[in-house]
Order: C-alpha cells, then sequence, then structure tokens
C-alpha cells in the first residue's frame, strides 16, 4: 500500500519494521490526523522501538526478584523482607503496585495486575483502558489483552494523542527527542538509543 498523509511517505518503512507494526502503523495514521509528517513520525517511532524493544515486547514484564523489587518499586516494597513474599510473582507484584491508582481497586482486586502495561507504549491502569476502549470502539476493559495481541500500535498513537506529544515531534534535533523521551519515561533512561533510532527513522523516511 502507497499511502501519504502530508509530506510522509510510509511505504518506504515497508521491510523495515516487522509487518504487524508495518499493518498497524498504515492503518492507525490513516485515522490519525495528528500524525502527518516524517519527523513527527521518525520521532514517534523512535520512542515506540525503544519502549518495545523493536516493537516485540507488548506486555509489562512483571517477574521480579526481591532485590530488583526493592530498586524498581522501593516505595512499595521498604524492606528485603517484605519484597521477598511477592519476588517472581507477576501477579501478585501487579496487583500491589498498581493498586487504588489510575482508577483501580485495592490489592485484593487484583486489577493491578489486570490492567498492567500493555501495547508499545505499556497502556497501564482501568481508566486509561476505558478511556482507550472508547478510542478504538472495542471493550479493552473485559478483554485487556486487546491492547497486546490487537491494538500495540493504536495504543501507542492513543498516548501520544492522550499526553499532546505531537508539537514537541516538530523538531528534528537531540532537545526534541530528549524532552519527548522525558515525558515518555519520565526521565532519560535509553537517550542514547532513542536518539540514535531517530536519524535512523528519518533517514530512512528522507
Amino acid at each position: 500500500m502507497h499511502l501519504k498523509n502530508s509530506d510522509m511517505d510510509i511505504k518506504k518503512l515497508y521491510d523495515k519494521i516487522p509487518s504487524k507494526a508495518y499493518d498497524s502503523l498504515v492503518a492507525g495514521v490513516s485515522k490519525n490526523k495528528n500524525l502527518n509528517s516524517n519527523v513527527r513520525l521518525a520521532h514517534f517511532l523512535s520512542q515506540v522501538a525503544h519502549e518495545s524493544g523493536n516493537f516485540k515486547i507488548v506486555e509489562e514484564n512483571l517477574r521480579y526478584s526481591a532485590n530488583r523489587l526493592r530498586v524498581i518499586f522501593p516505595k512499595y516494597f521498604k524492606t528485603l523482607e517484605e519484597a521477598q513474599r511477592y519476588a517472581m510473582n507477576p501477579v501478585a507484584i501487579g496487583s500491589r503496585v498498581y493498586a487504588n491508582r489510575m482508577g483501580n481497586g485495592d490489592e485484593a482486586s487484583m486489577e493491578g495486575f489486570k490492567f498492567r502495561g500493555r501495547g508499545y507504549l505499556q497502556l497501564t491502569g482501568k481508566s486509561n483502558y476505558k478511556i482507550f476502549s472508547d478510542y478504538v470502539g472495542e471493550d479493552c476493559v473485559q478483554v485487556p489483552d486487546l491492547v497486546a495481541t490487537k491494538y500495540p500500535m493504536d495504543s501507542a498513537l492513543w498516548f501520544f494523542d492522550r499526553n499532546k506529544l505531537w508539537t514537541i515531534c516538530d523538531k528534528a534535533d537531540p532537545n526534541a527527542v530528549l524532552t519527548l523521551t522525558r515525558r515518555i519515561n519520565g526521565g532519560t533512561h535509553g537517550i542514547a538509543d532513542r536518539q540514535a533510532k531517530f536519524k535512523t527513522f528519518m533517514s530512512l523516511l528522507a
């Protein structure tokens, strides 16, 4: 398919990203008026590719050792003994760390695990799943795995729309990548890889 949106020619990405990601990108762009230039597309893909391990990771991995829990979730695991009770148990970990926020119920409800991160940018929390369901017109609250299996790209596009990130993507420079990374990641984790991916996608789309 030859698809253009403004000056953007997505066909140049054919065989450059996995076929499932390419097909869902083509479909997503046809519906998303905000993704309308090569530079926006390069920024979007560089972030998505990094966060998803090059479009391979579509579900949050919550299988952590006790020591890793203390590093990643120190607020929820204040002692090693406490962390050891949850270690290597994704259901218990998700239920605890995402309880009572983002629209989730308490730890006993296990909604924290049910609505764990899915999709290329890790859509998380029952409230976000509800809003995203309206966006795609399918009930991802009842079937959360749809975000990972059917809508990994759409959920990433929704994230950019929801958080008003597109205007940051209008400059093709390292500072824009840095700003975007901070908005998505909360820090600068993986900035070198994100910068490199941005340059690669800009070259592919040129």
